[in-house]
């Protein structure tokens, strides 16, 4: 389905639009043109008789029409229409873009396009006694050469969005089934170019539109959602950096229309229990053969699926090979069979790109304002255990030998339905787990157990959000989902795409405050090895990869002596030491928060006077490497030369955090002078006194900006430092002091021939 695959339908251009050719040109200029001059014209001009049938299409469209004769001149301009779309969507996309569609261009150049919505929304303008019908077959026909003229034609798509009265017209087209996919489908490219999102409250009757849906309209009305909730992209990386975000919300002081659209879809009754059930249902709960066919017939004649139902299509004739190669000794019947009885792979695919739509939704709203309604929500409705019972026949399935592949790609392409379904799964999964205590349903009874445990062997006390977790909504079967990924996890071939979401969907069980019985669990199951293994072994190349390795990893042995040890254990050779080391120092963006993690854990153990922490501290190789000085300043050194105000994103300003985490462990022990001075001969060193310092302070008065904000939740600083955000206001604020007689403001460090720290940053 369009948005799942490359070689979909590229975007309509946003060249200059022409003008609508409003209905009344016909009136005007039509009539004043003979039908045998337009003849005439149409042969040297090549029209194929469009701006004729148009004209008999006006004719007999009026007000006081029964639209009788319209069906039979729109199925004559169709298949004009039609191979030209056909052409767009099976070339490639370069060829595509540079074809030129002659019929699609003479229909909208004699305002067909207009004509069509104008008979569309005829009788919503008509007074109730004079109300025509528009026959479903005539809706169907309209919708299709509408959409064919929009993927053909620069420029239509956008003048249909400026619409707002015909855009939420369309809508109510959906509460007929027999015009729904053709409705959806256009809509959905309508609004994928509109520049204003739109307000689902504006749609009439949306709730009870979206009870009458049956789960398949349903799970396509998705697709529509899925633009309605999303926050518009920019497209444009400057606009991604924090002070661009800063500045915006500014502008911005209420929620946005997708929040607000979010909050519309959380009030209408029952719909969160539905995309639960929808997303967890089995492939012999769908509906039957029929209406499937039935919807395949549909995605025939609707151009934007005409990959899909190629692709599909294949499948079932491979299917149906394969059985009567297999059979035919024993029956002559296996085609005949095959023909009434739709596939399984088939089946499954279908359910695929549904449940496709379905989770990108879910995911959505739960990083969305509303996030612990639609958690409590989804527990409520098991969606965690309905996925665990999906996940070796559906989710993480073997690929078949017919399983579905687009022409030109192959089964590992990030393009194909079943690599889709597994990222769009483990997207879930990090957003559902991240910094919320319902994670723990991701275990099943035994595994909760399992966690107490740990928690009593180590004689400390359990985390509460296990004892409270409601047992008859976790898992069931012999592994829960964390750990069915776990294993997946370490199958995973080197070079495969999933492996940066699978550590990030187990990142961000972690996260949150450290919990050692969390740590042990996945430590006993193998995961630091595996990690190491990656990393060293592999020397993997991915910088996406490598960083979301790095993140787990300090997620999985901040604070954790055991841990440390099994690092040491793995890591035994000086050799594999350095591709360790040579890894980290590859990219400080990437590695940061490890090395956040090993500052932090060196600064706990060498408080503790515990003998198997003491013996560890002497033998670990990666605490003995922190332990020095010189390392743990050339980590601050580069950290801070990396960032810089203009170019802080979500994505680095973690290493600007890293560097305060060094700071405040240093002022613990009195030594932030020493660190400062050191930076200043670092400068010197380097022979560009100041640039360091200058760049440092800016960087922490965006700091107090950014974090002192109302809006901006200090949990997640406390949480994986354990150090209380008092601490790192107090910190920011004794090293930003304008007294150059304090030995702990950075001003005191900067000699005043190279003083830069007045710089307006700030992004209107």
């Amino acid at each position: 389905m369009k948005g799942f695959f490359c070689g979909q339908v590229p975007p309509r251009g946003s060249g200059p639009l022409r003008g609508p050719a409003l209905c009344g040109w016909f009136s005007v200029k039509m009539f004043q043109i003979t039908e045998a001059l337009l003849k005439e014209r149409d042969k040297q001009a090549k029209w194929n008789g469009i701006p004729l049938l148009l004209q008999k299409l006006y004719e007999h469209s009026h007000p006081n029409s029964d639209f009788s004769q319209c069906q039979s001149i729109l199925k004559e301009i169709s298949p004009l229409l039609s191979m030209e779309a056909m052409a767009f969507v099976t070339e490639d996309r370069k060829a595509a873009q540079e074809s030129t569609f002659p019929n699609t261009y003479t229909f909208d150049l004699f305002g067909g396009v207009d004509l069509l919505v104008e008979i569309l929304m005829r009788p919503t303008l008509m007074t109730q006694k004079k109300k025509q019908k528009i026959s479903d077959d005539l809706i169907k026909d309209c919708l299709s050469i509408l959409y064919n003229t929009c993927i053909c034609t620069e420029g239509v798509t956008r003048r249909l969005a400026e619409r707002n009265d015909f855009v939420l017209f369309l809508f109510t087209l959906m509460t007929n089934k027999k015009t729904f996919l053709q409705t959806a489908t256009l809509i959905e490219d309508i609004l994928g170019v509109k520049k204003e999102m739109i307000q689902l409250d504006d749609i009439p009757n949306l709730a009870s539109l979206v009870s009458s849906f049956d789960q398949q309209q349903l799970a396509n009305f998705c697709r529509i959602l899925a633009v309605t909730i999303s926050e518009l992209d920019t497209g444009s990386d400057d606009k991604h950096t924090l002070l661009a975000k800063n500045a915006q919300q500014k502008k911005n002081l209420g929620p946005s229309r997708a929040e607000v659209n979010q909050a519309t879809l959380l009030n209408i009754p029952g719909f969160i229990e539905r995309l639960c059930k929808l997303a967890t249902r089995k492939v012999s709960e769908t509906t039957g053969t029929s209406s499937f066919l039935q919807e395949l017939e549909e995605w025939y004649t609707w151009l934007d699926n005409a990959l899909v139902l190629d692709a599909l299509m294949r499948v079932a004739n491979e299917e149906a090979e394969q059985s009567s190669t297999e059979s035919s000794d024993e029956s002559g019947l296996a085609n005949t069979s095959t023909r009434t009885q739709l596939p399984q792979s088939m089946k499954i695919m279908h359910e695929i790109m549904y449940k496709l739509e379905v989770l990108y939704v879910l995911c959505v709203l739960l990083m969305g304002r509303q996030r612990n309604q639609v958690h409590k929500m989804i527990a409520e409705f098991k969606l965690i255990p309905g996925l665990n019972n999906l996940f070796d026949k559906l989710i993480w399935r073997k690929h078949s030998a017919s399983a579905l592949v687009l022409h030109g790609h192959n089964q590992n392409c990030d393009c194909s339905p079943d690599i889709t379904l597994k990222i769009q799964f483990l997207r879930l999964l990090q957003s559902f787990s991240d910094h919320h205590e319902n994670k723990y349903l991701l275990l099943n009874s035994q595994e909760l157990n399992e966690l107490s445990a740990i928690s009593h062997k180590a004689n400390i006390p359990e985390v509460d959000a296990v004892v409270n977790t409601d047992r008859s909504l976790v898992c069931d079967g012999k592994r829960g989902l964390l750990t069915r990924l776990l294993q997946v996890m370490k199958k995973e071939p080197a070079e495969s795409s999933f492996r940066f979401w699978q550590a990030r969907a187990v990142e961000s069980f972690l996260r949150g405050t450290t919990s050692y019985a969390d740590q042990m669990f996945l430590l006993k199951r193998g995961l630091l090895e595996h990690i190491l293994y990656c990393i060293v072994d592999s020397e993997c190349k991915s910088r996406d990869v490598l960083q979301s390795y790095f993140d787990l990893l300090g997620e999985l042995m901040k604070f954790n002596i055991d841990a440390f040890k099994r690092f040491n254990k793995y890591i035994n050779t000086d050799e594999k030491f350095q591709i360790f080391l040579n890894q980290i120092n590859s990219s400080l963006v990437d590695s940061n928060m490890l090395v956040r993690c090993i500052t932090l854990s060196l600064d706990r153990f060498e408080n503790q006077s515990d003998a198997k922490v003491a013996e560890v501290l002497s033998e670990c190789r990666l605490l003995t490497y922190m332990s020095q000085m010189s390392m743990r300043m050339s980590f601050l050194f580069r950290l801070i030369n990396i960032i810089h105000v203009q170019t802080l994103t979500q994505e680095n300003v973690s290493c600007l955090n890293t560097s305060l985490v060094i700071l405040m462990l240093a002022r613990r022990k009195e030594k932030l002078p020493f660190y400062l001075r050191t930076l200043q001969q670092m400068e010197y060193t380097e022979k560009y006194p100041g640039f360091i310092l200058n760049n440092f302070h800016s960087l922490l008065r965006f700091w107090q900006q950014h974090y002192l904000n109302k809006d901006k939740d200090s949990t997640c600083l406390e949480n994986s430092s354990c150090i209380s955000f008092t601490y790192w206001k107090e910190t920011v604020s004794i090293l930003l002091s304008p007294d150059r007689t304090s030995p702990c403001a950075i001003v005191s460090y900067i000699d005043e021939a190279y003083m830069d720290i007045d710089r307006d940053f700030s992004e209107e």
